[in-house]
């Protein structure tokens, strides 16, 4: 998403599809990719930041990174899509790379946060 098209009070982060049938599969299946550097899965790190399913079950997930020089920045969305694609039921995939808005620690979940000694 650019930021061009954004109007004043739209959300950086779009909402997901939390209501889909297949959101749950497809938040479990991103929660098997981790970044190699850190210890946690990219969904508990906050670097998912939407899943969207529409109606034919096509699934879009903008994500981000928790440095824009992080060294697999060019394998992640490929690894996503690899985890996401096989689901039951998922039409196709397509993995969308933001820096907007900037990751941050308060994006991690609690557990992400335990797990890293944050907490």
């Amino acid at each position: 998403m650019s930021t061009e098209n954004l109007k004043e009070g739209d959300p950086l982060i779009a909402p997901s599809t939390t209501d889909h049938p297949l959101y749950e599969s497809v938040v479990e299946a991103c929660k098997t990719v981790y970044d190699p550097e850190i210890p946690v899965n990219i969904f508990d790190l906050g670097l998912i930041y939407t899943i969207a399913i529409d109606n034919e079950n096509a699934v879009r997930i903008v994500m981000t990174l928790t440095a824009p020089g992080c060294p697999v920045a060019g394998e992640m969305p490929g690894w996503v899509a690899d985890a996401v694609e096989p689901l039951p039921g998922v039409k196709q995939v397509d993995v969308e790379m933001t820096f907007l808005p900037q990751w941050g620690m308060d994006m991690m979940s609690e557990e992400a946060r335990l797990e890293l000694g944050f907490i």
